[in-house]
């Protein structure tokens, strides 16, 4: 990174730089968290709208099931959130709106972090790295949206509605719910991102497209055992999870054959 002057820049210069950058997420990650605060009813219906029968994922499933002329509908259900402490729904409500205010801000975030990055990167570099950082993100946010619309949603209607006996009723606690929800929301934005670490593994020369193609019965099971880990013991929702994660590693296989011709 050059100074004003032609010159490089000093390590206080970049100090002084990464404190500016900071500074700048920080402040557009707080308009949009007390953006998101000051919106609290429209925060939460969009939060809460997967522990509802009408949910738009459930509704579809069943208008596909109607169009392809066979006679499927869920079974109604609604789950019920309590609060148990005294100042816990406004402590959720807040970290809650940090949170988001993150997920909306991370456009900018990344924009900066490749700002302060790409100084230091060789020409070569320079020409795969906006590529790589728009997939990057991307990929977080189809993880984001898999979970909203299929992991959370099958994964609250299993384990919320399941009873070990009908005198047992499921109270659900506010913070259990969002606790949750933003856990597999990142553990599945992290597991998206298979694509990218291929490429950087095959880069580096660890990784070949011949091996992941000798293995793929191996990454098969793995693939399964993971999305075993982060979904409900319900084969359904497993599935739906599996497939997406294997398409993925067939896509890195493409990917790490490119980056070897190249």
């Amino acid at each position: 990174m050059s100074s004003d002057k032609g010159g490089m820049m000093t390590f206080g210069g970049h100090l002084e730089v990464m404190r500016r950058m900071f500074f700048r997420i920080i402040g557009v990650s707080l308009a949009f968290a007390i953006t998101i605060f000051c919106f609290r009813q429209t925060t939460f219906d969009i939060l809460l709208a997967p522990g509802s029968s009408d949910f738009a994922t459930y509704r579809g499933i069943e208008n596909l099931c109607t169009l392809l002329g066979i006679d499927f509908h869920f079974e109604p259900f609604k789950i019920t959130l309590i609060n148990t402490e005294l100042s816990n729904q406004f402590m959720t409500h807040l970290s809650t709106s940090v949170i988001l205010g993150l997920l909306c801000a991370s456009p900018y975030i990344v924009v900066e972090l490749f700002r302060f990055i790409t100084p230091a990167l060789y020409e070569d570099e320079k020409r795969y790295s906006v590529t790589i950082t728009v997939i990057i993100y991307l990929l977080f946010m189809a993880g984001v949206l898999m979970n909203y619309y299929v992991l959370f949603p099958f994964a609250l209607r299993f384990l919320g509605t399941y009873q070990v006996d009908a005198s047992v009723v499921n109270q659900i606690n506010i913070s259990s719910y969002i606790s949750t929800f933003t856990t597999l929301t990142f553990m599945l934005g992290l597991v998206f991102q298979i694509p990218v670490i291929s490429f950087f593994l095959a880069k580096m020369g660890i990784l070949s497209s011949d091996t992941m193609a000798h293995y793929r019965r191996h990454a098969i099971v793995v693939i399964a055992l993971v999305a075993a880990v982060i979904t409900p013991p319900d084969l359904f929702t497993l599935c739906l999870v599996s497939i997406p994660m294997y398409g993925l590693y067939e896509v890195s296989i493409i990917i790490v054959r490119r980056v070897q011709r190249n």
